[in-house]
């Protein structure tokens, strides 16, 4: 690993690391700020692969402090779908700069949602001060650079249902990551599978 991104010399830095859901990445800023994240792309290489594609000139590099903790944070909420109370991803700061002003809201709002909790699309607008915008909310989420810090699979469609996921795995990896953290979602119909 280089250590130049730890260090200042480069602009981002990234590590890759093994859950129990598999390799994750997060992207950082000097200093420390989280400016991405992701969840599993089929392996650390192709994990690896995405990073450099969406933050061009990322290098792999030893973590900060405040990101190592991040990594165990998220390894940890990955793991047995729990957050420490004194340490939750909602705690992780994250680099917003570069996110529109109604996504940060968004992003906002569900950093709140506790695991094991969820909320609907509308429910979220709702808490925006933006009642009728769950289809807005619903893509802002799509657009999401900082998964699971910003728990996006802990919203659901109206009437408890799933609900689209653009995270590799879709809507199973949601629901799995849901049941990970005793989240009781209805059940799929023969329609939905």
């Amino acid at each position: 690993m280089d250590s130049e991104a730890g260090s200042g010399t480069a602009s981002l830095g990234f590590v890759v690391f093994p859950t129990r859901i598999g390799h994750c990445a997060i992207v950082w800023r000097h200093g420390g700020a989280v400016v991405g994240s992701t969840l599993p792309q089929g392996g650390a290489d192709q994990v690896r692969g995405a990073v450099r594609r969406w933050y061009e000139g990322a290098v792999e590099a030893e973590p900060p402090a405040a990101v190592a903790a991040a990594v165990d944070r998220v390894t940890g909420l990955l793991g047995d779908g729990g957050e420490a109370e004194d340490a939750p991803t909602a705690r992780i700061e994250l680099d917003m700069t570069a996110v529109p002003d109604f996504d940060r809201r968004v992003y906002d709002v569900v950093r709140q949602i506790p695991p094991g909790q969820t909320l609907t699309y509308g429910e979220v607008a709702t808490r925006l001060g933006a009642p009728g915008s769950a289809q807005a909310v619903g893509q802002a989420l799509g657009r999401n650079p900082f998964p699971p810090i910003v728990p996006c699979h802990r919203v659901l469609a109206a009437g408890g249902k799933i609900g689209g996921f653009s995270a590799r795995g879709g809507a199973s990896a949601k629901r799995r990551m849901l049941e990970r953290e005793g989240a009781l979602v209805e059940e799929p119909t023969l329609f939905d599978l």
